[in-house]
């Protein structure tokens, strides 16, 4: 038995989900941490946003995950609760790339204990577009790869009156498509991403719930709690030619959020100089 899993094997731990994402988290955690996922019924986790839009999301996406957690954890009176929440857009560096970025946090009330982790992915269908013809409507389908990957209809952008979602199906495509565009010159057609109506953010979210249950075997070497991870980012790795610092990492600081225990772990690349080209004196 790990460190970790003396903490919550034996317990139920809450998914705090209506998108099917216990698909992916509940196999990982139960085989990792020995517990016994459940998912509460009728929590609506689209008061907290949609991807669709006809619901603002008010807060940031680690504190929404987070206020999921606590919702859930109120509304099934459950002490071991974890959530997702993701968020859709360009790349923060890959400007032109559109980019998945999925956050997964977990609380335990009962031994104080909140620990979350991110994965940031390139790897999605995202896509939107006014659509005037069948053809147009088939040709952004396939590059989203519908049907495997749903879509969501509506009159147009800003127009939530009339919304179908999920759409999986050819012919419900297209019904859908023509009853629409009746009373204007296009529609407006967007992936569905919703977990259960998107395979590759579903492998999106496994791999954020694999660097959780890493992050939660990384155990406090002082008390043993489970989290123990980087807080801070020291540069200053020296130049191979010159010595001088430069960007690139030279060391991490990890700390227990229990006991405050901190601790430095040097040249985490394995580095112990950098190459010139990187270097701000030799490479101006």
């Amino acid at each position: 038995m790990t460190n970790a899993k003396k903490y919550f094997e034996g317990r139920q731990l809450l998914i705090a989900t209506k998108h099917n994402k216990e698909r992916v988290i509940a196999p990982l955690f139960e085989k990792a941490l020995g517990v016994t996922c459940i998912v509460p019924d009728n929590f609506d986790t689209d008061l907290l946003g949609t991807f669709s839009g006809e619901v603002e999301r008010e807060q940031d996406p680690l504190s929404t995950a987070r206020r999921k957690c606590l919702l859930a954890m109120q509304q099934a009176n459950c002490d071991l609760v974890i959530a997702s929440e993701g968020s859709f857009g360009p790349h923060p560096s890959l400007y032109f790339i559109s980019a998945d970025d999925e956050v997964l946090f977990l609380v335990d009330a009962k031994h104080d204990l909140e620990v979350f982790a991110r994965e940031l992915s390139t790897d999605t269908n995202l896509n939107a577009a006014e659509i005037r013809t069948v053809e147009e409507l088939e040709q952004f389908a396939k590059a989203v790869h519908f049907p495997t990957h749903g879509l969501i209809i509506r009159k147009a952008k800003d127009d939530y009156t009339q919304l179908a979602k999920g759409i999986h199906d050819w012919e419900q495509l297209y019904i859908t498509f023509q009853s629409l565009i009746k009373d204007g010159e296009h529609v407006y057609v967007e992936t569905d991403m919703r977990a259960m109506h998107n395979p590759t953010r579903m492998k999106v979210i496994e791999a954020a719930a694999l660097k959780l249950i890493a992050k939660l075997n990384t155990t406090c070497a002082k008390c043993g709690t489970p989290g123990f991870d980087v807080v801070e980012v020291q540069s200053g790795l020296p130049c191979s030619l010159c010595s001088s610092p430069t960007r690139s990492t030279l060391s991490l600081i990890y700390a227990c959020r229990k006991c405050n225990f901190r601790e430095e772990k040097w040249h985490p690349n394995g580095k112990k100089n950098e190459d010139p080209m990187f270097c701000d004196y030799c490479n101006p």
